[in-house]
């Protein structure tokens, strides 16, 4: 569904299982999150530490700990997880090569894709963790 490579899917991944907890107070381990994302134990134990050192998340070491939102929710967007592990300079990329937009006339695609560039950043800015979360009973 998102248009990202594997790591920065599996991030969003992982995280959103701690949001589905962060009410319950909840720490999970990385063994948790990949069993029940099903994802590679060892990626989400590398993009979970990343994530850690960014901020996002939460860790306490030893029995009883794991990994926990840093944030509530509603204050983690998934541009936040996203650029962590995406380049985001803003560059689009014309399929026909480096030297047609930018030096002449832009590309068939040059206005749509910078378009959906845009209102795909805004929906990743204003999308946050939350909407992972279960409904209050």
């Amino acid at each position: 569904m998102i248009r990202y490579g594997k790591t920065t899917q599996t991030a969003i991944a992982a995280v959103s299982r701690l949001a589905e907890v962060y009410d319950l107070q909840q720490q999970l381990s990385s063994h948790q999150i990949a069993a029940d994302r099903q994802l590679p134990q060892t990626l989400v134990a590398k993009l979970l530490t990343t994530l850690s050192q960014e901020g996002l998340v939460s860790s306490v070491r030893g029995p009883g700990g794991g990994y926990a939102l840093a944030r509530p929710p509603g204050r983690i967007s998934l541009h936040d997880v996203v650029q962590v592990f995406e380049r985001q300079d803003g560059r689009v990329f014309c399929p026909f090569g480096p030297h047609w937009c930018g030096n002449n006339d832009p590309c068939p695609l040059h206005d749509d894709y910078t378009a959906f560039s845009q209102q795909f950043l805004a929906w990743l800015q204003q999308t946050t963790l939350a909407c992972f979360c279960p409904p209050p009973k």
